[in-house]
């Protein structure tokens, strides 16, 4: 609780002083304290999480009261008929704050949010990447033809051992970082518990559908005994809490190399529940694909230095873009990079 206190202090005095402050609320030391919560005995994790969400709760009015403040701006009065002076002082430019967070941002903080107060912690990717990274620590050896299935942009540069780099087709490439990075918390008795919500891209034919750069979120969960059902409900619960409302899952048989058994992942239509045949979310079957996930295979966990005969995890992938479409009813991906203010200002 000492090490709660000091963050809080140090992270109220950096709002008050903050051009930006609402970038404190992804701070480094916010997301370590929800690390800490995986590595407590199930006595302490419900306090101790229970004072991390306070002090989430307090630093956004914090952030929100900085905010009102910033935005109070008095320009002075611009004489356009004069003629032009130029040594005169320049008025003071509209502060940022007076804009709107883009759509997928105030989404991305809201999934973050959820899967922190479940004790994940939130990761960044890397908008270049190796082939390592991208298919080798994932179970995708040099040849395999499951790389085939990844149409991936790649760059004239070369890594040390002369592969193209890469613009990552998916957050998967930093499960291998991800899962060395927390390796300690399995020796003291803990779990490994990480989101990387991130910018992903892939040579795709453009539609309403599809954009060749789009938003993806990747997760991961290794512990002693974790199984299928733990998968199924974590991921369950998260999209009950961000849809607000209660929804059935299933999940069907898939492939993914990095995963096995894998799945694809379903949950009913929360839309017209499976009762409007005419219900353009779903195309009337009740049913929407979602995501792909699974247990994390062996040799993924072997290439980050876990035994495999003593941890098991699962991972999965989703697209934001998606979700955020389906939550408010957005016809359209290509909205999301389009600049039109018409639509950005309605969130």
């Amino acid at each position: 609780m000492e090490k709660l206190d000091e963050v809080r202090s140090v992270l109220l005095s950096r709002v008050a002083e903050a051009a930006e402050p609402r970038s404190v609320l992804r701070s480094a030391e916010l997301r370590e304290l929800y690390g800490v919560i995986t590595t407590l005995s199930a006595e302490e994790r419900g306090a101790f999480g229970k004072k991390v969400n306070e002090l989430k709760q307090e630093l956004e009015r914090a952030v929100t009261a900085r905010e009102a403040e910033l935005s109070k701006v008095d320009l002075p009065p611009i004489d356009v008929t004069a003629p032009m002076d130029v040594n005169a002082p320049r008025p003071e430019l509209l502060p940022s704050e007076r804009g709107t967070i883009h759509p997928l941002m105030r989404e991305i903080d809201r999934i973050s949010d959820i899967f922190n107060r479940m004790g994940f912690v939130t990761e960044e990717s890397r908008e270049i990447d190796d082939q390592f990274h991208m298919f080798e620590s994932l179970n995708f050896p040099k040849g395999h033809p499951a790389r085939d299935d990844y149409d991936t942009f790649m760059t004239e540069e070369t890594d040390a051992n002369g592969d193209r780099l890469i613009a990552p087709a998916h957050t998967s490439t930093m499960q291998n970082r991800v899962l060395k990075k927390y390796h300690g918390n399995l020796a003291n008795g803990g779990a490994i518990a990480a989101i990387v919500p991130d910018r992903v891209f892939r040579n795709e034919d453009l539609d309403a559908r599809h954009e060749h750069t789009f938003y993806q979120v990747e997760g991961m969960y290794v512990a002693k005994g974790v199984n299928v059902g733990n998968l199924i409900a974590t991921l369950q619960e998260f999209l009950q809490e961000y849809y607000g409302k209660k929804l059935d899952v299933r999940v069907n048989p898939f492939y993914f190399p990095f995963t096995e058994p894998s799945f694809e992942f379903a949950l009913s239509c929360p839309f017209c529940e499976g009762k409007n045949p005419d219900c353009k979310v779903c195309s009337g079957e009740g049913w929407i694909e979602l995501l792909g996930c699974g247990m994390i295979h062996p040799n993924v966990l072997k290439a980050a230095d876990i035994d495999p005969n003593e941890y098991t995890g699962f991972a999965f992938g989703c697209g934001i873009d998606r979700l955020v479409m389906m939550k408010y009813g957005i016809e359209d991906v290509r909205h999301f990079e389009s600049g039109k203010l018409d639509f950005l200002e309605q969130f």
